[in-house]
């Protein structure tokens, strides 16, 4: 097929009724669009077919994993490029092909049908998909879903997120590295849960342990952190093991919602609430508030959403919940302060960093494509890929505020009124009096 670039170009631009952005390569190494800037490849046909049955993010997503799109040239660029087609007419587009009412449209989509190939695409490897069954975030459900995450392996994960082992958003300082921006968030965390020798601390979703690391080593706190994952507990149990901390610090794979040996003087929940879903979140925010004893303190820190209008107040992202976290949920900042309130909590502080986490995960992107290699070896191509894409647009998601994340600090206040905190709620200095 000749020029198949230009024929490709023109019938996409029909479709959306705008120029492309990006420069097209297709199959038959023709190239048509812009000639400044990075080079959307189209290695097969078979991703026209992709992209006609699931418009917009979930078609491409499908594609990129089955290796018939590339990139050459700078990855942000192209999804900054494409951000406006994918999620802001995207909506537009999605629908069978009968549906379409305009002419012009109908035409250029048989049209590009016509240029697909011929033959229904193989369904995405099945590996790489999400397998759960029963009902949504039952406990069982739950647990499924998080295997299919985080058991991706120790080694891969240890590749991507560096020596530190956190798997949430950093708090960076001018010049400062990965390691000490996540070192840094995690003592912002200790120190607006004022973490004192011998306190109590449970931590929720508890990861690799680093949490739970530093709050005892640093401060002295006597911790159980919980997971469902099996692999995060046993790395971080050999951790806590090297680090001389067994006698502080306990593991265990146990859903949050059967912790029964409460009261704790403070929670830390970091990241692990985008797991909890619509149906369970009130649920979540009892049962910590029951956990921790008068005057305790809970630090939940959060990804949320920009509001809507005419929305549902949770979220589910199609390519996220097919390829990386299945049933994962993302609600608004004010849902979720309300949803606190309404629990009993008494909100102190939100934080918001949303710009943080669009630095981490460009980090994260710079270690995985160092180590490419090594990463295809320890998961599989389609794997890697999707964490490639995974986070290199949630960075541009990050940076164009489609999505956010937040630290809220919230105290089980007693009767009495005196919530233990500071009087300027900023001040996380250690040693500060309230």
């Amino acid at each position: 097929m000749a020029d198949a670039a230009s024929r490709l170009t023109a019938l996409a631009e029909d479709v959306l009724g705008a120029g492309l952005p990006v420069r097209l390569r297709a199959w038959d190494g023709s190239e048509a669009g812009p000639a400044d800037g990075p080079v959307l490849i189209v290695r097969d046909r078979r991703a026209l077919r992709r992209l006609l049955w699931k418009p917009g993010e979930l078609g491409l997503a499908r594609a990129w994993v089955a290796g018939e799109i590339d990139v050459e040239g700078d990855l942000y660029e192209v999804l900054d490029r494409l951000a406006g087609f994918v999620w802001e007419r995207g909506e537009e587009s999605r629908g069978a092909l009968e549906t379409v009412r305009d002419p012009k449209v109908r035409a250029a989509a048989t049209a590009l049908l016509r240029l697909a190939c011929p033959f229904p695409p193989p369904k995405p490897p099945a590996e790489e998909m999400r397998r759960r069954s029963g009902t949504r975030h039952s406990k069982r459900r739950d647990k499924q879903a998080i295997s299919h995450h985080y058991d991706v392996g120790n080694d891969f994960y240890e590749l991507v997120l560096g020596p530190s082992m956190v798997y949430s958003c950093a708090y960076w300082t001018d010049g400062g590295t990965l390691e000490e921006a996540q070192r840094d968030k995690l003592d912002l965390i200790a120190r607006k849960l004022r973490l004192r020798e011998g306190d109590r601390l449970l931590d929720v979703g508890c990861g690799w342990g680093s949490m739970a690391i530093h709050a005892a080593r640093e401060y002295g706190a006597q911790v159980v952190g919980i997971t469902l994952s099996r692999e995060q507990a046993a790395f971080a149990r050999k951790r806590i093991a090297d680090e001389g901390l067994t006698d502080r610090i306990e593991i265990r794979v146990q859903d949050y919602r059967d912790v029964d040996d409460g009261p704790f003087d403070a929670i830390s929940s970091i990241g692990m609430a985008e797991h909890v879903g619509a149906e369970r979140y009130r649920e979540y925010a009892d049962v910590l508030y029951r956990l921790l004893k008068p005057g305790g303190r809970l630090l939940n820190h959060q990804i949320a959403r920009r509001p809507e209008p005419d929305e549902e107040a949770y979220r589910v992202d199609a390519f996220i919940d097919a390829y990386v976290f299945p049933d994962g949920e993302l609600a608004p900042m004010g849902r979720t302060l309300t949803t606190l309130e309404d629990a009993g909590f008494e909100v102190r502080d939100v934080e918001a960093i949303r710009e943080h986490y669009a630095l981490t995960l460009r980090h994260w992107v710079a270690n995985l494509e160092r180590e490419w290699d090594t990463a295809v070896r320890l998961t599989s191509p389609g794997r890697s890929r999707i964490w490639r894409l995974y986070m290199a647009a949630s960075a541009v998601s990050f940076e164009r505020n489609r999505i956010g994340v937040n630290q809220f600090l919230a105290v089980r206040t007693p009767d009495a009124g005196t919530s233990g905190l500071p009087l300027r709620s900023r001040v996380w200095s250690e040693g500060q009096e309230g």
